[in-house]
């Protein structure tokens, strides 16, 4: 199987499948960029760590750009598979970091990376994503939203369609 030019990867958080609407209309915007996508089935496990292992099995490349997209556990898990992956961009929504069970710091964030979080999220604190964006020099976005940004799912999807057009060679 040959390699796609442009390859975006979308990682799901725990309690969304993978044919959601913030899933599939985030999808659209990277297929309209130009990018092949690639959305794993993760509904096997609510363990972070298996989902990590999952997607690395998958071992997803691109000839030109790589780019992984993740919300919540998901984006816990595509911030994880940077070091391994080594992707060219990053894009991360209310991202499931910094939890007792999972406090490992990422390694090997690409730049430019991406941090889109709601000031009214009562699942992830906003504080995470501030803490990641400042240790990590990432973009970041605080929306008027909640966890799943839905409210603001129209400027979500602008702000991924200008990472990926800004990140594809």
């Amino acid at each position: 199987m040959t390699e796609p030019a442009h390859l975006a990867v979308f990682t799901n958080g725990r309690q969304v499948n993978r044919q959601s609407t913030k899933v599939t209309q985030l999808a659209e915007v990277a297929s309209g960029c130009g990018y092949a996508v690639l959305i794993p089935e993760f509904s096997f496990s609510n363990d972070p760590r298996e989902r990590l292992a999952h997607l690395l099995a998958l071992k997803p490349r691109a000839t030109h750009t790589l780019v992984l997209v993740g919300a919540s556990m998901g984006a816990y898990v595509s911030a994880m598979a940077c070091a391994t992956l080594q992707p060219q961009a990053l894009f991360l929504m209310a991202p499931a970091l910094y939890f007792p069970q999972w406090n490992e710091e990422p390694e090997g964030i690409p730049n430019p990376t991406t941090v889109v979080h709601g000031w009214r999220d009562a699942v992830v604190p906003v504080e995470r994503s501030q803490r990641f964006a400042a240790r990590h020099r990432a973009a970041l976005h605080v929306l008027d939203a909640g966890h799943t940004l839905t409210e603001e799912l129209p400027l979500v999807e602008c702000l991924l369609e200008s990472q990926l057009n800004a990140v594809r060679r």
